[in-house]
């Protein structure tokens, strides 16, 4: 296989005296999905904030595309580019599309003024890339639906080149149609080449959205799966009770 975008070795990372990240390895390649999998608790919103910098590591290296990383904070993972959509989005709801896409890194004209016309023109094609149905370019965030708001959250993280999401349960909340907006935004990031973790703790949407699934119980890693050789109750028996299918007496 190709180098991975994303190694993480060893990592580990304690709260108090406890583990909340005990030791574990995990990858991501070109064009992927991998699920990172648990129950509150079970680490891996830890993980993944470390690759993110919102926390730093006790230990471990990480790896991107086969180079030593340093990422001590948010700035440091963006030069990676590393970017992450949260669950809440972070988006200014009073502003449309454009203006979140561009917060903070607004596009100006000569004279030092903000240029909307460039901004909404940039912004049409990168929806057009990635959401070609998107139309509410005037509408205040706010009054999108949640399938349309991920996109602008990932039209964001796209324009400004990420290479590697984090994305933190995206279809939470969502309606059916609204599922599959986000199911079709992740082919398309697919295609592009980005890789994508995810973290969930819905089975049925890792198997759904996802290429591998890496389970992590009380800290440690269960395993790392393809989603398409396991079943919903082995991804299941992973969460709960820390077994790996790969592991099963025959």
């Amino acid at each position: 296989m190709t180098t991975p975008l994303v190694e993480m070795r060893d990592m580990h990372i304690s709260f108090g005296g406890i583990k909340a990240v005990d030791h574990v390895n995990v990858d991501l390649y070109p064009g992927e999905v991998v699920g990172v999998l648990g129950h509150n608790g079970a680490g891996k919103s830890c993980l993944m904030k470390m690759l993110s910098g919102a926390y730093k590591s006790d230990g471990g290296e990480i790896y991107v595309n086969g180079e030593l990383a340093t990422i001590h904070n948010p700035r440091d993972a963006r030069t990676y580019n590393i970017e992450t959509i949260y669950q809440t989005l972070a988006l200014a709801d009073n502003l449309d599309a454009a203006s979140n896409l561009f917060l903070g890194r607004e596009l100006t004209t000569k004279f030092g003024l903000v240029d909307d016309a460039l901004m909404e023109g940039e912004t049409r094609k990168i929806m057009k890339r990635l959401n070609p149905n998107f139309e509410r370019f005037s509408s205040p965030v706010s009054a999108l639906s949640g399938g349309q708001r991920q996109s602008v959250a990932i039209a964001r993280a796209v324009y400004f080149d990420a290479k590697i999401l984090i994305m933190d349960e995206p279809t939470a909340a969502l309606g059916v149609q609204e599922t599959q907006m986000v199911a079709d935004l992740i082919d398309e990031l697919k295609k592009q080449g980005i890789g994508i973790f995810l973290i969930d703790h819905d089975i049925h949407q890792v198997k759904m959205l996802c290429d591998r699934a890496s389970v992590m119980k009380n800290g440690k890693l269960v395993g790392t799966v393809d989603v398409d050789k396991v079943t919903e109750d082995d991804l299941l028996a992973m969460i709960i009770l820390g077994e790996n299918p790969k592991n099963k007496s025959s």
